[in-house]
């Protein structure tokens, strides 16, 4: 008797005991003379379930979890091979309420294949999205992007397919796709996730970018804290040489794409773009004044196109399925879907990807179920560690680029991070400040200065020295940063400072008693 099962590889899944559940798994399959087929593919994303088994079956996929290598012996005497009945069994996952709400465009395929596999990747419909751009030539391939609305999902929310054309139109005899895969951000995971988990579409949206802007070679720069991502880039990008798909002729095209995978340093604000290009060079990550931007005058001084990991893997759905489809999805300028991340005091935390449009409060009630605590919630943080402390006053913003500016957040990369009634916001004021002296690439002085002056006033107000003319000197210390700092390290830095002032004032008396603010 045959069975194939389906077991997650990715970070979380690991830690989570994965390979023990595979050991355990594959010795009571043998001990009973079963023909097990174990396929190691990445996570759906409902974190909590893991590791989450899926077996095949002749009505779909069958999931179980949160598996324990405790169970491989009752899952099998349970039928597992027939989808049995288990105190563990979940059913189709697509049928998963958390599951069932979602739009799954860019990780349509995550959890699915096996990440080194491109045999499993074109069997679910990928590299479609790079016959189209073949086809459609590097004219059309960018109004496809431009028609889909898609901005970066990176944070800054710049209209993805304005930058292609900028690089399209620029002349210069070499020119670079970069995917900035240096994922920071408290509370993100999303990169990491499709890294790890589906590696073929970042791929494929960096072979559709570099055949749309006319350049041979690109780079993915991954953040050093994700090993096993790294390790799976490179074993799919020699996959995808192999196949043909990367190389001297990408799909028999007469176009040439070299793509490598680089490891950074550890340093957040290679999470800049300049800054990233200057590490890639092999120099000190240190942020580029600009002009020049990049798409001009990028790596080595050739114009480069430099886009996220979900900004490049939501392309070859849009190629695909054409520029309007993907821009159906959405609401106003934010068009598309977004991958949530939801973590910190949350008692579903996973990724979620769905039109923009939801709102905080429907994120974290109906997808999150609440605090993990019991507790009332108070703040939530979204953007990293650089975005806004929104109270439970606010979580009925929308998840839309103008609504969170409206109400002085970021939305960034979509990570969330719940906080509930025990949190100190002066002392988290402090930590925004305490993070940026740290990682502050120290070329401009309100950045490396500002952040090191911030702290020490936080603590002179949190210790109830003089709050009132310490929190003044605060707020006029934010407004220097965030005008006179060269990159959004140390002119966001403000943002969560700020947002704790104005949303939990009574945080920053020193003595637990709310003080009025000099504006009031």
């Amino acid at each position: 008797m045959s069975i194939t099962l389906y077991l997650p590889k990715d970070t979380a899944s690991l830690a989570l005991g994965a390979d023990r559940v595979a050991k355990a798994l594959q010795r009571a399959a043998q001990a009973r003379g079963l023909d097990l087929t174990l396929v190691r593919t990445g996570s759906r994303g409902m974190l909590w379930l893991e590791p989450l088994l899926e077996v095949e079956t002749p009505e779909g996929r069958i999931a179980y979890g949160p598996v324990r290598p405790g169970d491989a012996e009752s899952l099998l005497d349970a039928g597992l091979a027939q989808g049995g009945a288990h105190r563990l069994r979940i059913g189709r996952p697509e049928d998963y309420p958390y599951f069932a709400r979602q739009q799954r465009l860019t990780f349509g395929r995550c959890g699915i294949v096996d990440p080194a596999s491109v045999e499993a990747y074109r069997a679910h419909g990928g590299y479609r999205g790079l016959e189209a751009a073949l086809a459609a030539g590097p004219a059309g391939t960018v109004e496809a992007v431009k028609a889909s609305g898609l901005r970066g999902r990176g944070g800054a929310g710049f209209p993805t397919g304005i930058k292609w054309n900028t690089v399209l139109l620029a002349e210069a005899r070499q020119k670079y796709v970069v995917c900035n895969a240096d994922e920071g951000d408290s509370g993100t995971f999303a990169d990491r996730m499709l890294m790890e988990g589906d590696p073929l579409t970042l791929i494929e949206g960096m072979t559709i970018a570099a055949v749309a802007v006319g350049a041979t070679r690109g780079y993915i720069y991954c953040r050093s804290e994700y090993p096993h991502a790294f390790a799976a880039l490179e074993t799919a990008i020699a996959a995808a040489e192999r196949a043909g798909c990367l190389g001297a002729d990408v799909m028999g095209s007469g176009k040439a794409f070299h793509l490598e995978a680089r490891l950074g340093a550890g340093a957040y604000i290679c999470g800049e773009e300049t800054s990233l290009l200057e590490s890639l060079e092999g120099k000190r990550g240190i942020v580029r004044a600009k002009p020049p931007i990049p798409a001009l005058k990028g790596l080595f001084g050739q114009p480069t196109l430099v886009n996220n990991v979900l900004s490049f893997a939501a392309v070859p759905w849009i190629l695909e399925h054409g520029g309007p489809a993907y821009a159906a999805y959405g609401m106003g300028r934010s068009l598309g879907t977004l991958p949530i991340q939801l973590a910190g005091n949350v008692k579903r935390g996973g990724l979620i990807e769905t039109a923009f449009g939801l709102t905080l409060r429907e994120v974290i009630e109906d997808f999150g179920g609440g605090t993990a605590s019991g507790r009332p919630l108070r703040a939530v943080q979204v953007g990293g560690p650089l975005g806004a402390y929104f109270p439970e006053s606010l979580l009925d913003t929308p998840l839309d680029y103008e609504a969170f500016a409206a109400k002085k957040g970021l939305l960034g990369h979509g990570g969330i991070v719940v906080f509930d009634d025990t949190v100190d916001l002066a002392r988290q004021a402090r930590f925004a400040f305490e993070f940026c002296a740290a990682e502050s690439c120290g070329k401009c002085t309100p950045c490396r200065i500002g952040a090191v002056r911030g702290m020490e006033t936080i603590d002179k107000v949190i210790a109830g020295e003089s709050p009132r003319e310490n929190l003044a000197l605060v707020t006029d210390l934010c407004e220097v940063m965030t005008d006179g700092s060269l990159c959004a390290m140390g002119g966001l830095t403000p943002v969560p400072v700020m947002s704790a002032l104005t949303h939990f004032p009574e945080d920053f008396s020193g003595r637990g008693a709310r003080l009025p603010l000099a504006a009031e």
